[in-house]
């Protein structure tokens, strides 16, 4: 993976966001006198029936509307991401994509709802005319970084088989926000002002609902639309084709060629030719669970895995906090990880993908020889699968994607990770709803010293992503549902949430709230205004080269406990669990 720097003006919005919405969260988790278990003053919340935990509390309260009357996690996961399209638009929303990870009570099945490259998408496609790749920002606004979206597509094929209520009911809730319009949240307010996206500002019609008069939207200011409203009155009349083709289809299409910033190649065609994926879950064992979360193009789900099973052998210390000893084994075994990560995952109906290679135990202790117990490896180099060469990868991690997991009184779990790539994704707007710029997952140039990049891009390809919706089941049944946002640190969120719940015997809670630590095969970053600080000299001592910086995850999990679940929502955005 290449380090991209962060352009100065992006940086710059993102440091106005963490003081305006992230840093007083996370100072109140300094000052808790539980400091020392990393736990904050939220708390887990029971449920004996049904939970849902979503990103926006009128997101949960959607789908807690649903689980209330009845409906499966299924349907109130439609309800939820319709909210979101409306109260986290910088997210997710039905312009994007998702993985679906759905337990029925007996088996466990994954929809890939990931965008896929229009036909007309070359390997060329972010190259400029001198043959290089353009920079990452660049690429990210306008027509040209989108790809199709699959969310819709994913949520109605899983709805014709899980779902109680009709499709019909589920968008209610936000049709009825959209035309009578929403409080803006603090952070919803920060976003818009931080300017994270330069496309924002550039492309109407977003410019004009997200500035109205040329200002950014204020807390606390009503905010309708009645675009939307209509969109989605359509598509709960008339089922999922009234997004893939038709009117809607026709202006998402219209939207991309005719961008006033990089028009993009998607036709009508791409949209009515869209199909989800059903693909096998990857799972592994760890210390008496079964672990599943996302095949390919996701590589979220191997590199956690890869982690797990790389750690597995080793005693993770922890009284209260990480032992020194254990975050630095948690960096190198995600240095191991990313590096083959960055190697090997594509789509694999494009490119062969070594999954049972990757996952071989004999390969996993060959890769686990490699770790140092008291100093740090350095630059990790992947194993020897395949002759591919290594990818530029995403770096980026911007208050974008969502996680959303829910379980009903009839026996369903599901865990969903839905996401439009950068915050705003293209900043395309149509109907009330933005386009996802995905397509700039894809590696931007093709090849590497002479090498194809599996991530490439190709026409109807699925681009690489870190999300990672997990379940973790026990005896079959499901025991924990969790997943994040944060680009590629996602990985890193998930494992340490796990290792906190399995290993350490932190209640989902308290294992969110953890302060983080990531190594992504580059820098060690610790989580600024935690514990983690504390570290920083011993892992200079062993060879780390440290950041301290914001770990924005957005984690939301649920936790079977005895007579129930427990919901937990991460302190660090605005989310919120809710259940009976």
């Amino acid at each position: 993976m290449t380090n991209r720097p962060i352009p100065a003006r992006l940086l710059a919005g993102f440091c106005l966001f963490w003081f305006a919405a992230v840093a007083p969260a996370q100072q109140a988790g300094r000052d808790n006198p539980e400091e020392g278990t990393g736990t904050t003053r939220q708390q887990a919340i029971f449920a004996r029936d049904f939970m849902v935990v979503a990103a926006h509390p009128l997101a949960a309260q959607a789908g807690y509307n649903v689980l209330h009357k009845g409906g499966s996690a299924i349907d109130a996961a439609v309800a939820v991401q319709a909210m979101l399209t409306l109260v986290e638009p910088q997210s997710s929303g039905i312009g994007g994509g998702a993985f679906i990870l759905h337990h029925d009570g007996s088996k466990l099945i994954s929809y890939d709802g990931r965008e896929t490259a229009p036909a007309a998408a070359s390997p060329a496609l972010f190259l400029g005319r001198n043959g290089k790749p353009d920079p990452w920002i660049k690429a990210v606004v306008g027509g040209r970084s989108v790809g199709v979206p699959g969310v819709l597509k994913a949520l109605s094929l899983a709805h014709q088989r899980y779902g109680k209520l009709p499709w019909s009911a589920l968008f209610d809730d936000t049709i009825r926000a959209s035309e009578e319009g929403f409080r803006v949240s603090p952070r919803f307010a920060a976003l818009v002002a931080a300017e994270f996206n330069p496309g924002l500002k550039q492309l109407a019609p977003a410019k004009d609902y997200f500035y109205p008069g040329g200002k950014p939207v204020k807390a606390g200011e009503l905010l309708k639309n009645p675009e939307l409203a209509a969109t989605l009155r359509l598509i709960a009349r008339q089922g999922v084709d009234a997004f893939y083709m038709g009117p809607l289809a026709e202006a998402m299409v219209a939207a991309v060629k005719n961008s006033k910033i990089a028009p993009g190649t998607l036709a009508l065609a791409d949209l009515a030719g869209y199909r989800v994926k059903e693909r096998p879950a990857v799972c592994a064992p760890y210390r008496g669970y079964s672990v599943c979360s996302m095949a390919p193009p996701s590589s979220g789900g191997i590199a956690v895995l890869q982690q797990l099973k790389l750690l597995e052998p080793f005693e993770l210390a922890f009284d209260g906090r990480p032992a020194l000893s254990t975050l630095h084994l948690i960096t190198q075994a995600s240095r191991l990880a990313y590096a083959d990560r960055d190697r090997y995952i594509a789509d694999s109906d494009f490119v062969e993908v070594p999954v049972a290679g990757l996952m071989d135990a004999g390969y996993i202790a060959d890769r686990r020889r490699l770790i140092s117990r008291s100093k740090d490896m350095g630059k990790a180099q992947p194993g020897q699968l395949q002759n591919l060469a290594r990818a530029d990868g995403e770096v980026y991690e911007l208050p974008s994607t969502s996680h959303v997991s829910i379980v009903d009184r009839h026996g369903n779990a599901l865990s969903m990770t839905s996401s439009i790539e950068m915050a705003y994704g293209s900043t395309v707007m149509t109907r009330g709803f933005l386009l996802n710029n995905q397509l700039t997952d894809f590696a931007l140039s093709p090849t590497r010293d002479g090498k194809p990049v599996a991530n490439r891009v190709e026409p109807g390809k699925r681009p690489r992503s870190s999300m990672a919706p997990v379940m973790v089941l026990r005896d079959g049944r499901p025991t924990l549902i969790l997943g994040s946002p944060g680009g590629s640190n996602i990985i890193n969120y998930v494992t340490q949430t796990l290792l906190g719940v399995i290993d350490w015997k932190l209640d989902i809670q308290q294992a969110i709230a953890m302060p983080k630590i990531s190594n992504r095969n580059g820098k060690t970053a610790l989580e600024k205004s935690t514990y983690m600080e504390d570290y920083r000299a011993r892992l200079e001592a062993m060879g780390h080269t440290i950041q301290v910086r914001d770990l924005n995850s957005g984690m939301h999990a649920i936790q079977r406990v005895e007579g129930g679940w427990l919901g937990g929502a991460d302190h660090r955005r605005e989310g919120k669990a809710m259940g009976r």
